[in-house]
């Protein structure tokens, strides 16, 4: 019931969005021919209307009741309107602020009636930012439709780390790490394999992964078994689970599976795989007769919606007599609320989770993305006095099937 409500008020905004920004386009096309208009509106409504029915389809039909494809980018698109009308409202209702202000003002001030309503160009301030509000609403409607795209768009970041107390037999050795698989937002499984064959090619001695293998549900990997257990390394393939991997997010039982067999059978697919799934512990990596410790711990979290079932005092216990440590741990908020303030010895982290939100920049020498106002360390590499943090963009995608500027990530990290 509680959904359903909630659906409710998602349409009625949708509705007060869509007659908000119709106002808008009355007012740059009021100059336009009553054929133009009509056609104009037409299509607006058209679109908005095709919107708020697909929304109800997806709202109260079955996940089985359409293909997984089609509620995918059903659900996408309905989203991307919702952002773009969103970022459109708020040009529109700077200038209803304009006015309202102005209105205020001629009734204190009679005399003083506002003659700035005309740009110097002879546009009025309203036609001026009702444009201005449609135009930046649909440019990021285009953007979001464009990132369909680019979510196969693998790109590989290659990272050098010097460590003064890095074991010379372990210099030059080539760590691949990924995060965020996410199996159950797929749909093209050749794209996902073209993935995997670029971790193959890097040839790398160890292969690293940061958690959130699934959505929800163990069965994701059904289908993807055997794409993802053809990744191998010499030192081996190690993982550990991220939030998603919980069920957290599901109503169990589900499908006669309750959520505790759901993560023990998940816990299975990492085995069947060939991954050593690391809960709370730590193994020794030996190369050139010397060795290091890997720890790898459940979701940790410093964010209150997210779950804290690491238990680093666990995985710490007995690493002691090693001289350098890796920390597998999927949530990045992990590293300024727990790791560096109590665990100085660990020397790199590796996280994932933020996906870069998958909407940004992400150039040479600059990069945006509005999930670093939720997280402070949110893509790439971070260092603080001896200690190193690298945040993995993510392999997969979840929510919004695309990525705009910050595309799916393969990380090749070479000790030095």
């Amino acid at each position: 019931m509680r959904s359903s409500y909630g659906a409710f008020i998602f349409l009625a905004i949708m509705l007060l969005l869509d007659t908000y920004v119709f106002q808008a386009l009355k007012t740059v096309t009021q100059t336009a021919s009553p054929k133009t208009k009509t056609i104009v509106y037409a299509m607006y409504w058209t679109i908005s209307i095709i919107a708020i029915v697909g929304f109800l389809v997806f709202s109260f039909s079955g996940q089985h009741f359409l293909p997984k494809i089609v509620r995918t980018y059903l659900f996408a698109t309905i989203m991307g309107l919702f952002v773009a009308k969103v970022a459109a409202v708020a040009f529109i209702f700077t200038d209803d602020i304009r006015r309202g202000i102005q209105w205020i003002i001629s009734k204190i001030f009679p005399r003083n009636k506002p003659t700035a309503g005309i740009a110097a160009d002879g546009i009025s301030r309203s036609v001026f930012l009702s444009w201005l509000g449609l135009g930046v609403g649909s440019t990021l409607f285009g953007s979001l439709v464009y990132g369909f795209t680019n979510k196969y768009s693998y790109q590989v970041k290659r990272v050098q780390m010097a460590f003064d107390n890095l074991p010379a037999g372990f210099k030059g050795m080539k760590i691949l790490h990924i995060s965020d698989i996410h199996s159950g937002s797929f749909t093209d499984k050749q794209a996902v394999l073209h993935g995997v064959n670029e971790i193959l090619k890097e040839q790398a001695d160890i292969i690293l992964f940061t958690g959130d293998l699934v959505n929800d549900r163990a069965t994701e990997m059904k289908d993807y078994m055997d794409v993802f257990s053809l990744l191998k390394a010499p030192m081996g393939v190690y993982s550990t689970l991220g939030n998603h991997d919980y069920g957290d997010y599901v109503s169990w039982p589900d499908e006669g599976v309750t959520k505790e067999e759901n993560l023990e059978h998940l816990k299975k697919v990492h085995a069947d795989l060939g991954w050593r799934l690391l809960m709370n512990e730590h193994v020794v990596l030996e190369r050139n007769n010397e060795q290091i410790a890997l720890l790898g711990i459940e979701n940790w979290s410093n964010k209150a919606r997210f779950p804290k079932h690491g238990r680093m005092d666990l995985a710490h216990a007995g690493t002691e007599k090693y001289p350098f440590k890796i920390l597998m741990s999927h949530d990045p908020s992990h590293w300024d609320a727990q790791v560096r303030p109590d665990y100085p010895a660990v020397d790199l982290m590796l996280s994932g989770h933020t996906h870069g939100m998958q909407f940004g920049v992400d150039i040479p020498g600059f990069k945006w993305s509005p999930v670093q106002y939720m997280y402070k360390e949110w893509a790439g590499l971070y260092e603080e006095t001896k200690q190193k943090l690298y945040v993995n963009r993510g392999f997969g995608f979840i929510g919004y099937p695309g990525r705009v500027g910050i595309l799916p990530e393969i990380t090749v990290i070479e000790l030095v």
